[in-house]
Formats: C-alpha cells, structure tokens, sequence
C-alpha cells in the first residue's frame, strides 16, 4: 500500500471510531454555531500532533532500527486490539447523544476543540505515538506522503460531521448504523495492521 494511502487510512480508521471531538463538531453543526469554526480547531490541533508524531517520532524512530521494529510491532498490536474492541461493540452498538447545550462564543469553541484534543489521552496515543511509529519504516519521501495523508483524513472528517451534521444525527442515533461502522472500523484496522506488519517483514 503506498504511504499516502497508509496515512489516509490509518487517519480514517482512528479518527471515525466515537470520540469526544466528533461528538463535539457534530453538536455544533447540529446547533449551527460556529461548526466550521470548531472543524477547523479540531483539524488544526491533530495536524499539530500528527506532524509532531510523524517528524518527530518517526524521525527518532527511524534513526534506530530497534525501535522501528518495536515501534511498528506496538502500532500492529495496538490497531489489532483496537480492531477487536469494535468488533466487541459492535455486538453491544451504542448511540451517539448529541443533545446539550452548545458553546456560542468563537473563543469558547476554539478553547473546547483545543482542549478535546489536547488533553485527550486517547487522542495523543492515536496521533503521536501510534501515527509516529507507523511511520518510522519509511523514507523521507514516504514518510512526508504518509503525513499528508493521515492530515487529510483530519480534515475531510471533520468538516463532514460539520457540514453534514443535521442529516448525520438521526442517522447515527440508530444503534444499527453504529453497528455497521464498527464492524467496518475493526476490518480496516485489522487490515491496516497486517500492512505493517507485511511492510516489516518485506523491509
């Protein structure tokens, strides 16, 4: 799988499992208050740790081939055992509650995006370590193609739950549609794992 892919699909898988930041933009399009507003802090915010994970953890990694393959082996593990947590979810599906009160200030939102983020330890785990690490096996080139996709998987998500906010939430109030994007999430980190693993072995 070429590295832009790799990157695009990792970011999808990790970004689209039920998390606080999606939760918060799909309340604020639902609200229309400032949703663009928060997309873009929250796809800011994981372009930062993404950027600081892939050049910067990765690029330590990379320079010690110990590490790459523990690093590569902890991403695997950690994107099987995410794998089977969606396949157990998916037997038990929930609901996404998007009833609140919104932020209306500018700065407010701006503040929550950042602090869903930033003080998010699931969040750090998936975007510098895990994304560093499942970068460190590739080269300067493939590393960079590998940031820009897991960036754009960032921002594409984000925006659609900000665009697509009102015709998302009936759906995904539904315990069946989480259902079924469990299961999809597990099969693709599932896949995505077996890649680096592959990847490894090949290198």
């Amino acid at each position: 799988m070429p590295p832009f892919l790799r990157g695009l699909t990792l970011g999808l898988t990790l970004i689209v499992a039920i998390g606080p930041q999606n939760a918060f933009v799909l309340r604020q399009g639902l609200a229309r208050q400032h949703a663009l507003l928060a997309a873009l802090a929250c796809s800011l915010s994981d372009t930062l740790l993404v950027t600081l994970g892939v050049l910067g953890v990765g690029a330590f990694l990379a320079r010690n081939p110990g590490l790459t393959v523990l690093g590569t082996l902890a991403g695997a593990a950690f994107l099987l055992w995410y794998g089977w947590r969606s396949f157990r979810a998916a037997r038990k599906p929930g609901t996404l509650d998007t009833a609140g009160q919104s932020q209306s200030r500018p700065r407010a939102v701006i503040a929550t995006a950042a602090a869903f983020s930033f003080l998010n330890p699931h969040a750090l785990l998936d975007t510098v370590v895990l994304i560093g690490g499942a970068s460190a096996g590739l080269s300067g080139s493939g590393r960079r193609a590998f940031l820009a996709g897991t960036v754009l998987a960032s921002w594409f998500w984000f925006f659609s739950l900000s665009l697509a906010g009102r015709q998302l939430a009936p759906l995904m109030r539904s315990p069946r549609a989480w259902q079924v994007l469990d299961v999809l999430v597990g099969l693709m980190m599932w896949a995505v794992a077996g890649g680096l693993v592959l990847g490894l072995r090949q290198g």
